[in-house]
């Protein structure tokens, strides 16, 4: 799977523009503030329904327009696929695959599985747990439908059961049927997901540490381990236990909304004791193994962008990455960078051909 082309218009930084790719590398070059990641963030809307920067989808508008417009032709299984995305000021966003609307846009997900690196992911590694069930959840649901509808059904049983918390607080009265209720609905939901984020951890970490190994040239020992409250006990027993906890705070205290990844660099928490290097390096090696799960479970390549990857990588690490992506399973990457010579040098080095494309001010041209 490739995406051919793609056309903007007032998204973003730019009034409008028109780009043919090629199959395997391209990359943009251009100052900071150009426009080379909003170009990387377009490609994200086509294939996954919404920004990978931010989840407003109005602040995508262009200053002083009342619409953006994003339309794509991709290469699937050999069929050729466009994808076109907008939407107009207080109205609801439009998502067509070949003309045709979408009864629901969870049905976009996964048709064209995508893998984003960028500076921003360091909120995986420094900001709380929410983050880091969004990366799991954003795999598997690009391979799994039905775990996005559980997911959405989960967190709809949560809301009902947080709201009857509350309600207990202002009465004083609980009503011991309708909570038994709502922790049956729970319990089935969450072990569901609890199974299912179980499974794919086991096949994920080898993947990982497979990438890992090979970008930091086994220099350094790292670790990542899924923690669930649910590994621990099973769910209804924990629902049990912190009931009268739950009555005080107001909330479900125990559950899968609880699940975290623990990343540790020689068995030391890495976003405390990791160099910028070895963070880096680690979130990188994380979406790769994003990336070749998503191929393996798919039967097809998905598309890579790299976000202004090369900063605080050394040389060693910026060539072992380009080595991996160029020359083995990858399929198209499109690759952000400040330095035009740079990027050339790289791809020279690796003997592997790029297709560069200039940005300035929201005006992008082939170079």
């Amino acid at each position: 799977m490739w995406l051919k082309n793609i056309t903007l218009l007032n998204f973003k930084n730019y009034a409008s523009a028109e780009l043919n790719f090629a199959e395997t590398v391209n990359a943009f070059v251009g100052n900071n503030g150009a426009g080379k990641t909003n170009l990387l963030d377009a490609i994200h809307y086509l294939c996954l329904c919404k920004g990978y920067f931010n989840p407003i989808d109005s602040h995508q508008i262009k200053s002083d327009e009342d619409l953006f417009l994003i339309q794509g032709d991709f290469d699937r299984e050999e069929k050729n696929e466009k994808i076109s995305c907008g939407l107009k000021r207080n109205q609801k966003k439009q998502f067509k695959r070949n003309k045709k609307d979408y009864d629901k846009l969870a049905d976009h997900i996964g048709l064209f599985p995508l893998v984003m690196i960028s500076p921003y992911d360091v909120n995986i590694m420094m900001d709380g747990s929410e983050e880091r069930r969004r990366f799991i959840d954003n795999v598997i649901s690009q391979t799994d439908a039905y775990y996005l509808d559980e997911l959405i059904t989960y967190n709809k049983h949560l809301l009902n059961r947080n709201a009857l918390l509350k309600q207990v607080a202002l009465t004083r009265k609980l009503d011991v049927s309708l909570l038994e209720i709502l922790d049956a609905q729970l319990i089935n939901s969450g072990n569901k997901i609890f199974e299912k984020r179980k499974q794919f951890m086991l096949d994920f970490i080898p993947l990982f540490n497979k990438h890992y190994s090979f970008i930091s040239d086994d220099a350094e020992n790292v670790a990542l381990t899924y923690q669930s409250q649910l590994n621990e006990e099973p769910f209804d027993e924990l629902l049990s236990k912190t009931i009268e906890k739950d009555r005080v705070l107001e909330r479900t205290t125990t559950g899968i909304h609880k699940d975290d990844l623990l990343f540790t660099l020689a068995n030391s928490p890495l976003k405390r004791y990791g160099s910028q290097g070895q963070q880096k390096s680690f979130l990188i090696a994380l979406k790769l193994a994003q990336y070749v799960y998503l191929q393996k479970h798919k039967g097809f390549k998905p598309i890579l962008l790299l976000d202004d990857i090369f900063d605080k990588l050394d040389d060693l690490r910026v060539r072992k990455l380009m080595e991996m992506v160029s020359h083995h399973d990858f399929g198209q990457i499109f690759i952000t960078d400040t330095g035009k010579e740079r990027v050339l040098s790289v791809f020279n080095t690796i003997k592997v051909a790029v297709t560069l494309f200039e940005v300035e001010s929201g005006v992008v041209k082939h170079a």
